[in-house]
């Protein structure tokens, strides 16, 4: 499980974002969609169009770090555009559900693979 310091927000950002946007792409959506200082500490994650990779940008103190992550079967369970406004802040558990590709609104593996090989 991933460990977070206490009053960590995770902000997602509904809907997909374009997974080409490196960290000052993604940053300045933080600002200007998200309406969020990318430099608070908090975690900031975005969804591509295929539902397989995500992009989690945070703060450290001293620079931006960028974490990605892409699944080889199934995708991301995310919240849709008109579901929460622009964002959905999840709690560090929810995130940690996630990041393993459950889904974090109901706990339970999305895709498991039958064999090795």
């Amino acid at each position: 499980m991933m460990m977070l310091p206490s009053g960590v927000k995770v902000h997602i950002a509904v809907g997909y974002t374009d997974m080409r946007k490196g960290m000052d792409g993604l940053a300045m959506l933080v600002e200007k969609m998200l309406l969020q200082d990318p430099f608070s500490g908090q975690l900031f994650a975005f969804r591509g169009r295929r539902a397989n990779l995500i992009k989690i940008m945070f703060w450290d103190g001293n620079g931006l770090c960028l974490f990605t992550k892409r699944l080889d079967q199934g995708g991301f369970i995310w919240p849709q555009l008109g579901d929460h406004g622009g964002q959905v802040v999840l709690s560090p558990a929810q995130l940690s559900l996630l990041i393993e590709g459950i889904d974090w609104r109901a706990p339970e593996r999305v895709w498991r693979p039958e064999r090795a090989g």
